[in-house]
């Protein structure tokens, strides 16, 4: 078929074949701009080199070479070697789920290849693909256009220019020229379709664009530091300066009291090494990275990482009523014309279609789109090829003339026909009802019995189009439509059924404090129809034209009562999300269309709509929903308040157990005791610390009551005084149990290697212990056991089985300055490490409210 110039219709051309395309692609390389890059192994591990951690454990090292001990010098670069290697895998493992997620979130291309539309991720789009354009798009390479209509596009990212500019057919002869200016037959590559549909071939891809061509200055740009990043590196800020000043004074105190200088320096880099909490930025970096992965996995992708923070404090939804709440899959459910009305049988049986009907479907059927997206449109061609095949009330032989796109002003379109039954042209509306009442220019009496028949059919939760007929003859179109002698055919009244897990998702968020706001573009009757099915607390309505009226401090009093509005435009939602926002909420706001995109960055969390949602949208959303599915919204809410819950979780069992680590180096120095520590037995603690708050507390499933309670306060700290205040004092318990176990095993007159050894178990113990009793500050020990954690018993047993290894091989145990010990002293200091967190777990079961 010939591609014709005023008609974008993708089956008259058949693009590139798919071994056409696969050899462009390897040739030419991927769409996309030089920018940033997976990151290597190397430059991994070259980044551990410049961490504090990692600078400790070598100078120790060095010193320990210095003074001829070869053992502990090669164990303490063998702990440097298996820190890198763990850091490497985390974040490796990071960039893997990061570049996932990347590709998911990339933009995504409509081409034609052998004759068939494919929808493909915009970096696979190759010289010569034919791109199928439509309003919400962005253009994925350079283009020449070969078939459009109506089609405007805005080229500010490349010409500044805020207006968006027509665009014309190409002529076959013209050069390709520079962005900027009406008229043009070529498309660019990062720009914005406003308006209409188009066939482009593409030219230019990746840096051969004129968008790659601009430079360095487009590439990615350094990402501003979220809250929780800006919270933790106060926080390491704080705990680096401690650490350095406790690491001199240490040094300067043993020196001066001892004499001995070399092991006051090892006694300053045990301190600082048990101070610094370089676990901290890991953790976060882990925790949002393998966060956004599982919300991925419920259909929701991240592409803003603060999303993720914020998840769990949503106080508002505000959710789109079609395809969100509804199921998306529109039937005809009634036609009117006049006083008659015909209910469409769902089961497909019944009576055939009466005569009076016949010409509002035929007048539907040609105000639609001839290959449809649209639900609706699909609904009225299904009834026609149910009830219409074997009349002439079916044109596939007409062609498509003119349109008249949906304005802002004018909520219809209609279709200009070439008629084969002459020289006059037929043209076919539908719209809002008011709307094709405004166009059929009806008396206030048939303006009155339309709006009464559309408030009937609305109160059966039914969606309402009206359509209407004219003729014309002419050689100019008219400017608007407005111009055409239009007379009223009827009403076409469509049903799409609730989504089944909506009502329980609803009360779910009811249940967590979470109030639910309905904004559709549908009927009042519509809109309390479908809240009412859905659960919605009883509310009253506020319509579009009302809202418009209002001032924003008016709305902001009346918006509290307010969870339904109806007759919206796209761009009234920025006022709703304004009003909630002054108000106080915390909102989360779902939008699908090019207008959506103010109110989605507005809000605290904008989610667009994946599957029928437009690209300008997706990049203003911090979320997009792959099935738009109001229950994966709210699935991703109770994984936003399990990532923070388990965060809190693990920074809280970071502190407690930095205590007695600390403790243990710096009482000894101060009070003149023996050393209990050493850099070696610090470099140990850390291989159960990393991985137990990095794996361990991430891994753990969301509290029981973590949808059934208030969302958090967007400004609350990760760590309340009530927080440290408890953590503070679980390691404060094992710090005591730790000394009392070295001094009551030095007492007993046990040498100092066996009494370092049994603080050490102990220590060890306790550490074990603090991972268990922190996996929840609700329930015991023994209740979170139902809750599987594989990651928590493989770190266990691994800690336990290494500390094994060290008290019982004699030259391991030479390297951690142990000696040996019995095994009733070892039962002991095993028990002392059990028993510091027995106050906690009592304390859980005495104090039922909720702790953190």
């Amino acid at each position: 078929m010939t591609l014709r110039p005023d008609h974008p219709d993708w089956r008259d051309v058949q693009g590139l074949s798919r071994t056409e395309a696969t050899a462009r692609l390897r040739s030419e390389g991927y769409n996309e701009l030089p920018g940033s890059r997976h990151r290597s192994t190397l430059s991994i591990a070259l980044g551990v080199v410049r961490e504090p951690m990692f600078l400790l454990l070598v100078t120790a090292a060095a010193i320990y070479f210095l003074l001829g001990d070869i053992g502990e010098a090669s164990i303490l670069l063998c702990s440097v070697l298996v820190m890198i290697a763990i850091t490497v895998h985390q974040e490796q493992r990071t960039e893997r789920v990061l570049e996932a997620l990347r590709d998911l979130t990339s933009p995504r291309a409509l081409v034609v290849r052998a004759g068939e539309q494919q929808r493909i991720p915009g970096r696979e789009v190759v010289r010569g693909d034919m791109l199928v354009l439509s309003e919400g798009d962005r253009v994925p390479a350079d283009a020449t256009v070969l078939a459009q209509r109506n089609l405007q596009i805005d080229e500010s990212l490349l010409t500044g220019e805020s207006v968006p500019v027509g665009k014309t057919t190409w002529n076959g002869r013209d050069a390709v020229a520079r962005p900027g200016g009406e008229g043009l037959p070529w498309v660019y590559s990062g720009t914005l379709v406003v308006q209409g549909t188009a066939i482009a071939e593409a030219f230019a891809t990746g840096p051969r664009s004129e968008i790659g061509r601009i430079g360095k200055a487009l590439q990615t740009l350094a990402p501003e530091a979220t809250p929780l990043q800006r919270q933790t590196r106060r926080l390491v800020r704080v705990f680096a300066t401690i650490a350095i000043s406790l690491c001199v004074v240490l040094f300067a105190v043993y020196g001066l009291t001892r004499g001995d200088w070399i092991a006051g320096a090892l006694a300053g880099i045990t301190m600082a090494m048990s101070v610094l909490p370089e676990e901290i930025p890991v953790v976060l970096t882990v925790f949002m990275a393998l966060g956004a992965w599982r919300i991925s996995r419920r259909r929701v992708l991240t592409r803003r990482v603060p999303a993720i923070e914020i998840l769990g404090a949503a106080t508002v939804l505000c959710v789109d009523k079609t395809g969100t709440l509804t199921q998306n899959r529109m039937a005809v459910n009634a036609l009117v014309a006049g006083s008659q009305e015909f209910r469409i049988p769902a089961d497909g049986d019944g009576p055939p279609l009466p005569e009076a009907f016949h010409e509002l479907l035929e007048f539907g059927i040609l105000a639609s789109e001839v290959d449809p997206f649209d639900p609706m449109e699909k609904a009225m061609r299904a009834l026609g090829q149910r009830y219409l095949t074997a009349t002439e009330h079916l044109h596939m032989d007409w062609a498509l003339a003119h349109d008249y796109p949906l304005t802002r002003d004018m909520r219809a379109v209609s279709h200009v026909w070439q008629s084969t039954r002459g020289d006059e042209y037929v043209v076919a509306a539908k719209g809002a009802p008011e709307a094709i009442a405004d166009l059929c220019h009806l008396d206030a009496k048939s303006t009155a019995d339309v709006a009464r028949q559309v408030e009937e059919l609305s109160a059966q939760g039914l969606r309402v189009l009206g359509v209407a007929a004219a003729r014309f003859r002419g050689a100019e179109w008219p400017a608007v439509q407005h111009d055409f002698d239009f007379r009223l055919l009827g009403l076409v009244a469509l049903a799409d059924p609730l989504r089944p897990e909506v009502p329980a998702a609803i009360a779910e968020c009811r249940a967590a404090g979470i109030r639910v706001v309905m904004i559709t573009g549908d009927y009042p009757g519509t809109a309390l129809a479908i809240a009412r099915e859905a659960g919605l607390e009883p509310c009253s309505v506020m319509v579009g034209a009302e809202l418009e009226t209002m001032s924003a401090v008016e709305l902001r009093a009346r918006i509290a009562q307010v969870n339904v509005f109806a007759r919206v435009v796209p761009d009234q939602k920025l006022k709703i999300v304004n009003a909630l926002k002054a108000n106080g909420e915390v909102v989360a706001m779902t939008g699908d269309g090019v207008n959506d995109a103010p109110a989605l960055k507005a809000a605290h969390i904008g989610v667009a709509m994946g599957g029928r949602g437009t690209d300008v949208a997706r990049e203003a959303s911090s979320l997009v929903l792959l099935d738009d599915d109001f229950a994966s919204i709210v699935h991703a809410v109770r994984l936003g308040r399990r990532i923070y819950d388990n965060l809190r979780k693990a920074l809280a069992y970071i502190l407690a157990i930095h205590v007695p680590i600390a403790g243990m180096a710096l009482l000894p120095v101060f009070f003149g005791w023996p050393l209990m520590f050493f850099p070696m037995h610090v470099a140990f603690l850390q291989f159960i610390i990393d991985p137990a708050c990095s794996i361990v507390f991430e891994a753990e499933r969301a509290e029981p009551d973590a949808m059934r309670r208030p969302p958090r306060r967007p400004d609350e700290p990760l760590y309340t005084g009530w927080n440290v205040m408890l953590s503070l004092l679980q390691g404060g318990g094992v710090l005591v149990l730790c000394i009392a176990m070295f001094y009551s095993a030095l007492d007993r007159g046990l040498a100092e290697g066996a009494a370092r050894a049994l603080a050490f178990t102990t220590l060890v113990v306790a550490n074990i212990a603090l991972i268990f009793a922190n996996r929840s500050w609700e329930r015991t020990i023994l209740a979170s056991l139902d809750s599987p954690n594989r990651s928590l018993w493989w770190i266990s047993g691994g800690a336990a089985l290494c500390l094994a290894l060290v008290l019982g091989m004699p030259a391991l145990r030479d390297l951690f300055r142990f000696a040996p010990v019995g095994g009733m002293d070892l039962l002991l200091a095993i028990g002392a490490g059990l028993a510091g967190i027995v106050w906690f777990e009592l304390f859980k079961l005495l104090r039922k409210p909720r702790l953190a």
